[in-house]
């Protein structure tokens, strides 16, 4: 039985990352999809379906933690926990459920652009409980929960799926 059978997701980010490896793993499980990105031409890569929940993809930067130099990013990050309140709120009462989730530090392009070293990769794993960086179809796994039936009664949260980098003290 597909997890997704019958439902639509509307995947932000999908030409790469954690929305790539999301929308691979919808569509598997029988989503349809509305994929979104800025790359048009490996956004166009990816084998099109059906589906139905909306998920933000955010971060804990922004939610329960706060890091330097990087204003622009936590703004946009928690604006979008915002929204997927206001809409939860909105929708709720047609079915429509909206939920964001919160990966850590994860092995993406964009995340070895960030931590462009041994010693600054090395750093960032440590921050997280689980001394590593998640890996794309960790957090893709993540969003199936959210997007499934299994989450049938969840609507207008933010699910930390970050190694315990929001707890972690050392």
């Amino acid at each position: 039985m597909e997890a997704l059978a019958g439902k639509l997701a509307l995947v932000t980010g999908a030409s790469s990352g954690i929305g790539r490896e999301t929308a691979k793993l919808f569509a598997q499980n029988g989503a349809a999809l509305v994929l979104v990105a800025r790359r048009r031409q490996a956004l166009d890569a990816l084998s099109r379906r059906g589906g139905g929940s909306l998920i933000f993809v955010s971060s804990f930067v922004g939610y329960s933690a706060g890091l330097p130099n990087m204003a622009a990013y936590v703004a946009s990050k928690a604006g979008l926990i915002g929204l997927t309140q206001a809409l939860a709120s909105e929708f709720g009462g047609q079915g429509i459920r909206v939920n964001a989730l919160l990966p850590g530090g994860t092995d993406t392009p964009m995340g070895r652009e960030a931590a462009n070293s041994v010693e600054a990769r090395a750093w960032v794993e440590g921050l997280h409980a689980l001394k590593r960086l998640a890996r794309p179809e960790e957090i893709a796994l993540s969003a199936l929960y959210q997007a499934s039936d299994a989450s049938s009664f969840t609507t207008g949260t933010a699910l930390l799926a970050d190694g315990g980098v929001s707890i972690s003290r050392s």
